[in-house]
């Protein structure tokens, strides 16, 4: 029995279709692009959006800032210092503002992603 919608038959995704279109992605994109996923997905549980507190979850953006960090630390030879330098420059603004928004603040050190980025001072 096939699924249907109000508006009829349900779309059977082309897997075929999106293997060829992500065979074609350099690595690089991938890579800056998970990168800044994580960015912004970190950005929205620190607070930092248009909806402010609504969705904010420290313990959660601590998850996604340190898992940027080891993205970033694992694939720093693999891109160029162009694509990583801002994106290093947006996570060390993330553990920032961590640090900020935290009521008992890590040691130095100890903050998210910090095991791979080294102590983060303002």
């Amino acid at each position: 029995m096939s699924e249907t919608s109000p508006s009829g038959p349900a779309e059977q995704p082309d897997y075929d279709e999106m293997t060829r279109d992500i065979a074609e992605v350099p690595a690089v994109e991938v890579i800056v692009t998970v990168a800044v996923n994580l960015m912004s997905a970190a950005a929205v549980k620190l607070g930092l959006t248009e909806e402010g507190d609504r969705y904010k979850d420290l313990d959660e953006a601590r998850k996604l800032i340190t898992a940027l960090a080891g993205l970033l630390d694992a694939s720093t030879t693999e891109i160029s210092s162009f694509h990583a330098a801002p994106l290093r420059d947006g996570l060390k603004s993330l553990q920032l503002a961590f640090r900020e928004a935290s009521l008992v603040p890590d040691d130095p050190g100890q903050g998210p992603g910090e095991k791979y980025t080294g102590p983060v001072f303002g």
